[in-house]
């Protein structure tokens, strides 16, 4: 069912902000932004974690222009009005869609030393596997990856594909930061291996 633009555009906005600032968010290690300020990153986290992802990327990278990539979907529609009414530069394809020129303008927002947030197992799943094309990005831009593994104290979790959960307001939310530096791939293969090793250690997140 489709949503009116009135409301992803002002009401969701303006509910994500005043619910992510009820929150009391814990984020270690404290050290993990070092080194980022001169370069381009990609900072990541589940889809199923989304209501306080987006906002907690530009939380941790202030200084930084945010860059989202969203699917051209109805779904991805909602989210990209939200996301414009967040400040956040868009970015609209999933690999299936205008792979090409996604693939193109992520790596132009590297090369900008812009951050890249994306849900690397959106937008129909599996859940809390990592897709191929963002450990390929991060792998040739030689660049970092930032995964923020999200643990809500107290939420709704939907019946969904990604078992969405929304925080309850006032809870806490505790963060881990990974910082992700991948190696150079030689081959698919090695590229499926690590992305299946790196989703089992943080799947469960």
């Amino acid at each position: 069912m489709a949503i009116s633009p009135l409301i992803s555009r002002l009401i969701i906005p303006f509910t994500l902000k005043l619910l992510y600032a009820s929150l009391r968010i814990s984020v270690t290690p404290r050290s993990w932004n070092n080194h980022v300020a001169d370069k381009g990153a990609i900072f990541t986290f589940w889809h199923g974690k989304m209501v306080a992802g987006w906002l907690l990327a530009q939380a941790l990278f202030p200084e930084k222009k945010l860059v989202a990539v969203v699917s051209l979907s109805e779904d991805g529609r909602i989210l990209s009005d939200t996301l414009e009414q967040l400040d956040f530069t868009l970015i609209r394809g999933s690999s299936s869609k205008g792979g090409g020129e996604v693939k193109n303008a992520m790596h132009e927002a590297i090369e900008r030393e812009d951050i890249i947030a994306v849900t690397p197992d959106g937008p129909r799943g599996p859940a809390c596997k990592f897709k191929y094309g963002t450990l390929r990005l991060a792998s040739s831009k030689r660049c970092p990856l930032f995964f923020a593994e999200i643990i809500f104290e107290k939420a709704w979790r939907l019946k969904s594909w990604d078992t969405f959960e929304i925080p309850k307001p006032f809870s806490r939310a505790t963060v881990s930061i990974h910082r992700i530096d991948l190696p150079l791939f030689e081959s698919e293969e090695e590229l499926r291996i690590y992305s299946t090793n790196l989703s089992d250690r943080l799947g469960h997140a």
